[in-house]
């Protein structure tokens, strides 16, 4: 299930330039519904915490399956762009309400064992993210029609969804949120805990959204053939296949805010230093580090609020959590589209972008030097 609801999400990268050739469409449009795809994901998140207090989370999951099949359908008959952005949106909708019930029912599962849990769910999510832009690829070459991917994503969520159904009616689930009822009350004891993780991965998300969703327009504009850029994407997904996992295994082992903290340094680092690179292999080697270093920060974040906040407030707390960060993060694809209709350059785009991420990093290790951020 996972697989497919993030599929769902990052689908539409390697499908902007198709957008932009069928619909005539320019970058900022496109930048926008690669946004609302994303902003969907984020609007379902804290409600989702709130109807985690009245339904188990097994049957919230079995709800984003339908409403993951019915999306792949509706915008696999788009005709205009407006069906389009219809569709992203309603894509992002069940990924954000599944995200929210399922990652704490994962650590509920496993609670011994929380890193290694959130790393494995985590690393299949990040499968799909790496067979995106193949699948896209195989797709238009084997049919030459893009709604074929949608039509493909449909049928399999809803073979899912009716496996997921018979499995848990036979499986004894967890039942430490049953004493998870007031959504406020969670968001007031737990704030500093929440706060921390919607700045880091909502200043780094809002990056790296601008940067995946125009990695493949980006790396033209360096002299790289289209298809060889569209790979790339595949490249720094496929990256974050084993950062999932072996992130998972760190966070477990060492202290969590100092190894969050120097996550997002690299990942700093790695962005500046991709817009001053040309040369096919040092892009190459370059986007596979990305790749791994950014997709370290999400079991890393997971895993730290997951395991600290109580049974009382998990799931509603981790809602406030998933919505703030999302909210941010989701509009940095529409932002890179601004920016870029305005005539800057991808390179002094994200410049600027990485700048702005090192200020966010430095405010935070002040305080984290000072005491001030909950460990």
């Amino acid at each position: 299930m996972i697989f497919l609801v993030n599929l769902g999400r990052v689908v539409f990268a390697p499908l902007l330039g198709e957008f932009i050739t069928v619909f005539r469409i320019g970058e900022g449009t496109v930048g926008m519904i690669a946004t609302l795809a994303w902003l969907g994901s984020a609007i379902p998140r804290v409600p989702t915490g709130w109807l985690l207090t009245r339904v188990p989370r097994h049957r919230v999951i079995l709800a984003t399956g339908a409403i993951l099949t019915a999306a792949s359908l509706f915008i696999a008959s788009a005709t205009s762009v407006a069906m389009v952005a219809v569709g992203a949106l309603s894509m992002g909708l069940a990924s954000g309400v599944y995200f929210v019930a399922a990652n704490p029912l994962v650590s509920e599962l496993y609670p011994e064992r929380v890193g290694w849990a959130i790393g494995i769910h985590g690393m299949t999510s990040q499968i799909a993210a790496a067979a995106a832009a193949p699948l896209v690829t195989l797709v238009l070459t084997l049919f030459l029609d893009w709604r074929i991917v949608f039509v493909t994503i449909a049928v399999a969520a809803a073979a899912v969804t009716l496996t997921l159904f018979f499995v848990a009616r036979s499986t004894t689930l967890p039942d430490a949120g049953a004493a998870d009822r007031d959504v406020i009350a969670a968001i007031r004891s737990e704030w500093r805990v929440v706060g921390l993780g919607v700045v880091v991965v909502g200043a780094t998300g809002f990056v790296w959204q601008g940067l995946f969703n125009f990695y493949e327009l980006y790396m033209v504009t360096k002299g790289l053939s289209e298809p060889t850029a569209k790979n790339l994407l595949t490249v720094i997904f496929a990256a974050g296949v084993p950062a999932f996992f072996v992130s998972g295994r760190l966070v477990d082992a060492l202290p969590r805010v100092p190894y969050i903290l120097a996550i997002i340094t690299g990942f700093t680092a790695c962005v500046l230093a991709l817009t001053v690179t040309t040369g096919l292999v040092p892009i190459v080697a370059l986007t596979a580090v990305i790749g791994y270093v950014l997709h370290s920060l999400f079991p890393a974040v997971d895993t730290y609020l997951l395991d600290s906040l109580p049974d009382e407030s998990r799931a509603s707390a981790y809602a406030w959590y998933s919505g703030g960060m999302m909210v941010i993060q989701a509009t940095g694809s529409s932002a890179v589209g601004a920016l870029r209709e305005t005539g800057l350059a991808y390179d002094a785009i994200f410049t600027q972008l990485s700048l702005g991420l090192l200020a966010v990093v430095a405010g935070l290790l002040v305080l984290q030097r000072t005491g001030r951020l909950p460990q």
